[in-house]
């Protein structure tokens, strides 16, 4: 199969501490990356990763808040300074527009690449990128400023060809596409070889959802259908319950919930309150009701 991974740049929230960075991840898939978030520090984040500056053309911001988005700019400034020519891409809420704008002007002037602004309605779940192997939809969540969350799905591959098979009945290599794309083959006596002889089924699709900072959401499960892997964000323990629902964060539990009732098949936790510092509290909170969950820390490579 395909790389199809998630690097976890930052993934701590909207205070620094010396554990974690603020949000942003790198998703990798055939050969692309592709920014959700960017934090404070990312770019050196990246660096450390060894992740190609020049591979990454789509930043994809959830939201305004800085945690998420204050590393922006800088990583536009360095890339100037690289000599990028490609555009670079970013997806983000229109209030984020205007604001960077002004800061290319006062602190980019001869970029040298453009930045090309691409107005995300965060009430709306639609596709908003697509290329020949990939779509990214977005996912309306409810935070205090406008925010949404991002589904990046692999579009459905060709079956594998059975070498085998090919060689056995000496079929050219001219017939292979035909053969793949379903049709069976005719052997030079009239025999008809079944095309399900010939192939594997195809890998089935991955997804990898990433919900951003939001309160918790009962029917967010509906539109997760398919996902793989989900991101959820797991600021508070239950312990601060009262917290969460104040400023329309999520708690371990309650993300939990979402992967339970979205039949994922692995959850990944983050955006970790500052006041815990021993993050496994939420872990053990969220596997008394979803299994396959684990902590996400800074450098981690995690496969969809």
């Amino acid at each position: 199969m395909e790389p199809f991974r998630v690097h976890i740049l930052g993934c701590g929230s909207a205070l620094p501490t010396m554990k974690h960075l603020p949000t942003s991840q790198v998703v990798e898939c055939r050969g692309k990356l592709f920014m959700i978030d960017c934090g404070e520090g990312t770019q050196l984040q990246m660096r450390k990763s060894s992740l190609s500056f020049t591979k990454l053309g789509h930043v994809f911001i959830s939201h305004f808040h800085g945690d998420h988005c204050f590393g922006l700019i800088g990583m536009i400034s360095t890339f100037g300074l690289l000599g990028r020519t490609a555009t670079l891409n970013i997806y983000a809420p229109e209030a984020l527009n205007d604001i960077l704008e002004k800061q290319i002007a006062f602190f980019c002037r001869d970029l040298g690449y453009e930045v090309k602004f691409h107005a995300v309605d965060t009430k709306c779940h639609q596709v908003i990128y697509e290329d020949r192997s990939l779509t990214v939809e977005t996912v309306p969540l409810q935070h205090r400023p406008s925010c949404c969350g991002y589904i990046f799905r692999e579009k459905p591959t060709l079956p594998h060809i059975k070498r085998d098979m090919i060689d056995f009945y000496q079929i050219p290599i001219s017939q292979i596409n035909n053969i793949k794309n379903g049709q069976d083959y005719t052997l030079p006596d009239g025999t008809i070889v079944p095309n399900e002889r010939l192939v594997e089924p195809a890998d089935a699709p991955r997804a990898y959802a990433y919900c951003s900072d939001t309160k918790y959401m009962p029917e967010l499960h509906k539109l997760l259908d398919g996902v793989t892997t989900l991101y959820h964000e797991s600021t508070y323990a239950t312990d601060n319950l009262a917290m969460a629902e104040k400023y329309n964060h999520s708690t371990a539990q309650q993300a939990a919930s979402v992967a339970r009732d979205a039949k994922v098949k692995q959850l990944l936790l983050g955006h970790y309150s500052s006041r815990y510092p021993d993050e496994r509290v939420l872990l053990n909170e969220a596997k008394q009701i979803f299994n396959n969950v684990r902590l996400t820390n800074e450098m981690d490579i995690i496969d969809v």
